[in-house]
């Protein structure tokens, strides 16, 4: 009876102090992730300080709303309004979703739903190795092959629609349209990825429940798996907005680099991230011209924010709309 006891007693201890280092270390571990996660915010936090900081003397001499909204960019007299520079940001960043966006989609539809198994994977690797190219050999690309190549389709079509608002004129050589071209194409990986993860989570069952009641391929494809898949898409697009938004040196060879609004998608503009890669080597240090190149760059720090707090924000809806209609159909 006595040695029972003990080593009842031992084993409790065992277990007791087993459980206790699990919980050590669990705590340990999550104290550690809990550091991680803060030293990250207050990283973001004091990198967007700094800029505010560096961007104080040209924001105080010339005004927020002046430098925000004036159209005129003039290093020699230190004149810095960024409104044509936030345009042209807008502009191919618009011009590259809606023509990358669709591409991407239709591009995941059919990797996920049509291909042969064989090949789903491969087609996957190729459009994937599209992130691996560098950015300034798009440029280079677009420099001597594209540019050459779209300019007298891009003449005629602006010469049969000059009709139509913000088409027609002379087409300059690099512009907004081929500025947002390269950067449909460089953002097509990311969101045909991120379009193909979503679509594969579509339920099986819903999809043949499609078919089964007489549904085409297509019809299935837009009655289940675009409803279903349509926030996941649209946080991919966003996504894709973000990296469009801030990128530098493909946009900067082909843009045209003048800062003025053009009045056509095939005049010559300018961009945030082009304007501070071309003009901070000769911008000296505690100058206003460096303080604008730095709040140019605020602003676009801002932008790329605003983009990815919108694709999160659609994330986390589909997610609390997908847990309520698995709790819904639980209940019934």
């Amino acid at each position: 009876m006595v040695s029972e006891a003990i080593s009842r007693i031992a084993t409790l201890r065992t277990r007791v102090t087993g459980a206790a280092r699990v919980l050590s270390a669990d705590a340990v571990m999550s104290r550690a992730l809990q550091i991680i996660a803060i030293a990250t915010l207050t990283i973001v936090g004091l990198f967007f300080l700094e800029l505010v900081v560096a961007g104080l003397p040209v924001l105080s001499k010339v005004g927020l709303g002046q430098f925000l909204f004036a159209n005129d960019w003039d290093i020699a007299h230190e004149v810095f309004g960024a409104w044509p520079l936030i345009v042209g940001t807008c502009i191919t960043s618009v011009i590259a979703l809606l023509i990358g966006v669709p591409v991407a989609v239709g591009a995941a539809i059919y990797i996920t739903e049509f291909a042969p198994s064989r090949l789903r994977s491969v087609l996957a690797l190729l459009l994937d190795l599209l992130a691996a190219i560098p950015s300034v050999v798009y440029g280079l690309w677009a420099v001597f092959i594209l540019i050459p190549a779209l300019k007298p389709i891009e003449q005629w079509f602006a010469d049969v629609f000059h009709f139509v608002p913000f088409i027609g004129g002379t087409v300059s050589g690099p512009n907004y349209f081929i500025a947002g071209l390269v950067l449909a194409i460089m953002i097509i990986p990311i969101v045909s990825a991120i379009s193909r993860e979503v679509i594969m989570t579509v339920p099986l069952a819903e999809k043949e429940a499609a078919l089964a009641l007489g549904a085409t391929r297509w019809e299935m494809i837009r009655l289940s798996i675009i409803p279903h898949s349509r926030a996941g898409i649209a946080s991919a697009a966003m996504l894709g907005l973000g990296r469009a938004i801030g990128e530098t040196i493909a946009v900067t060879l082909v843009i045209g680099n003048a800062a003025v609004i053009g009045s056509t998608i095939f005049s010559q503009g300018y961009t945030l991230a082009a304007v501070i890669a071309n003009e901070f080597g000769e911008a000296g240090p505690g100058t206003i011209h460096a303080s604008a190149l730095i709040a140019a760059g605020m602003v676009l720090f801002v932008l790329t924010l605003v983009v990815n707090g919108f694709a999160r924000a659609l994330v986390l809806k589909r997610a609390v709309k997908q847990s309520g209609s698995v709790i819904d159909k639980a209940v019934a």
